[in-house]
Formats: C-alpha cells, structure tokens, sequence
C-alpha cells in the first residue's frame, strides 16, 4: 500500500507545503538499519564476547551487513596472541577497530612495535589498554614519537621502558610540550642522565604543561634543592605529577601525625617521593610506626625513605619480629629506623635472626617467617598490632 504525506504548515505568513514521499522507503530504510543494528548487536556478543549492554553501546559506531569485515581483524588479532577476553576488552572500548584494514592498518603497527622489541604478549596487554594507539599513524605518529623517546634516552630499551609506562606519551605533541620541559632542567643546569633517569622514573612528567613544569622548577630552587644533584630532579618530577589539591591532601595527612610544616618540607627535600605515595600507604605506615611501634612521629622526618617501603614486605614484618625479641628479652636496647628497616634482608637476618645459636636462630627464623606470612595477608589494621 503506498502512503502518501502532504502537509502545509504556517510559517509567519507564507505557508510551506512539505513535498509528499512514499512511506514504505521510509519503513524500507528503517528496517534495514534495524535489521543492520540488529546483525551487528548480535555478532559484538557471540564473536566478541560482549555483554548484551555493551555491545549495544558498542554497535553507535559501527555496524555490519556481512561478518567478512570484523572476521578478518577478530582473526588477526587471535594470530598475534590476543586473548578472546582482551578481544572482548579492545572492541568494547573502541568497536570501530573491527571496521580496520588488516593489511594497510593493523599490521604494519603490530610489526612496528614487534621490531622495537615489544613482545606479542606484552602488546597484547598494552594495547588491551590503550587500544587509541592503534588510531595514531605509523609513519607521522607513532615512529616519531619513538624516535624522540630514543634520541633523549641514547637507547632503545629506556625508550621501551618509558613507552610501555606511559603509552599516553604518543599522543602529546614534542615541540609545544615535551621539549620546552627538557629545556628547562638543562637551563637550569640538570646534567642531561639525571633529566633521563627522572623521566625512566617518573614518564608522567613528560605531559605536564611547560608553564607548570617551570613553576615547579622555580619552587623547588627555592626550597634550596641544588640542580646538580639527583633529588632536585625528583622533587620537581613529583610535584609535576601531582595536582595542587593531593599535594594539600597529603600535607594534611603528615600533620595529623604531629609533623609541622617545617618538618613536612624537610623530609620531602630528604625523600621527595614521599609525596608520591598514596595516601592510605602514607596513613599505613605512619600508623604502625607511631602507634604500634611507638616511635616518635618526628623520628621519621630523619628517615622519609620509610614512607614509600613496602608495609608487608618490611615495616610490618620486621616490627612485629622486633617487637617479640624485645618482649622475650632478647632486645635491651632501643634501634633506631634505619637500623632496622634500611638493610637489606640478608643483613637483617644476620643481625637479628642468625646471630645466635643454631637452635634459638632457626627458632627465631621460623617466627620471622610467620610475620612475613601475617603481613602478606594484608587484613591487618595496623593500630591493632
């Protein structure tokens, strides 16, 4: 049956008439993108594995008349070792990756980032998360930026390791943003493998705004850091990597462990990355040191290095082992931090553990193991120890 639409509508004074058309072209199209939406929802669940949520949000960007397309990109990347459930995770963040060339788009990348020495597993899982790589191009993007990463380190594996941290690095422009930062620490006297190693550590610090970065700069040099030495490096690669409002958020948290302001920025010119610990590990460790071990809070601005230790590793375990060697005796006098928690393993153990007879060390070897056992659970609250 053909319908016909013919409608004048007022407009001001002259009326409009709007031009008839045929209402089955009309039902034509809508069922055949309904039918198309439909396919595509269908193929995103059964081939991709999505859920039925998100393929539908997935299918907004792309849709299929025939499973040829997306049966050639799902194939390659099962190929080059990507799992069904990273498959799942990269087309449910961009879908439209299954509308790519194999041939001209995907593969000449994947062999770009093998030939650097980028695993096919470790890029599956690079790409599983940062899958808007695979939109940048090869020869304008991507070979660029790696080439900048490779002329600033003089090495292919830092530049590897500096863009497997921060893959984010390949979307930033070098000349508006990257090189005015570098330029910066060398005017201010930086030697360049400092600038490197800050940047290995700290690969965020490569997207700070060039206005900020030099603020930073100047903020540091006025806390009286020396740019020849390492620390001046850290300190401002940690401030570039924080925001303003964590920087007061952490500074809160040290003073309600009873530090001053003094006492804050002394430890941070010690230790800069004390301000890059999180502020429940910052919390953790200050806790178990005041009031489980009962060190005064202002014993710890000499020893800051302890804020970014592992609490299960070290500061708990060995706590606790100390603890229990002072309550059987064994212990008569008060250690200091750094005694106790800056040495090694090994030398721990020797001065704690294996310096007594055969029978009592492997006693007291089997309690130590049992605190390193507690602490690795991590149900502990550390204010109950």
């Amino acid at each position: 049956m053909f319908c016909i639409l013919s409608k004048t509508i007022l407009h001001g004074r002259r009326p409009i008439k709007i031009q008839a058309f045929g209402c089955h072209n009309l039902l034509l199209s809508f069922s055949t993108t309904s039918n198309q939406q439909s396919f595509t929802v269908s193929y995103l669940m059964k081939t991709c594995g999505l859920s039925p949520e998100s393929a539908l949000s997935a299918s907004k960007y792309v849709n299929f008349e025939t499973p040829n397309q997306p049966d050639s990109v799902v194939a390659f990347l099962k190929n080059h070792g990507f799992s069904k459930p990273q498959i799942a995770t990269i087309v449910a963040k961009r879908s439209r990756v299954l509308s790519s060339n194999v041939e001209k788009t995907l593969l000449p990348k994947i062999k770009f980032f093998n030939s650097i020495g980028i695993s096919s597993s470790d890029l599956a899982k690079l790409l599983t998360k940062h899958p808007h790589i695979l939109w940048f191009s090869l020869e304008k993007k991507i070979i660029p930026s790696f080439s900048f990463l490779n002329n600033l380190f003089q090495s292919d594996n830092d530049a590897l390791v500096v863009l497997i941290l921060w893959p984010r690095f390949l979307s930033y422009d070098f000349d508006s943003s990257i090189s005015p930062i570098i330029n910066v620490l060398r005017q201010n006297g930086v030697p360049g493998h400092y600038i490197v190693k800050g940047f290995r550590w700290f690969p965020r610090t490569l997207t700070t705004a060039p206005v900020v970065f030099k603020e930073n700069v100047e903020k540091v040099k006025k806390m009286g850091l020396n740019p020849v030495k390492f620390n001046f490096v850290v300190a401002v690669f940690v401030l570039s990597s924080i925001s303003k409002s964590t920087w007061e958020r952490k500074f809160d948290v040290y003073k309600k462990f009873g530090w001053s302001e003094k006492e804050i920025l002394e430890a941070f010119k010690r230790y800069p990355q004390i301000m890059a610990a999180s502020e429940d590990k910052i919390k953790a460790v200050m806790d178990f040191l005041v009031n489980a071990m009962g060190f005064k809070a202002s014993l710890v601005v000499k020893t800051p290095f302890l804020l970014c230790s592992s609490t299960e590793k070290r500061i708990v375990p060995r706590g606790l082992f100390i603890k229990d060697l002072m309550s059987m005796g064994l212990l008569e006098k008060e250690l200091g931090l750094s005694m106790l928690f800056r040495c090694s393993e090994k030398l721990f153990l020797k001065r704690f553990v294996y310096c007594y007879e055969e029978g009592k060390a492997s006693e007291l070897l089997k309690l130590y193991n049992a605190k390193l056992e507690l602490a690795a659970g991590g149900k502990l609250k550390m204010n109950r120890l």
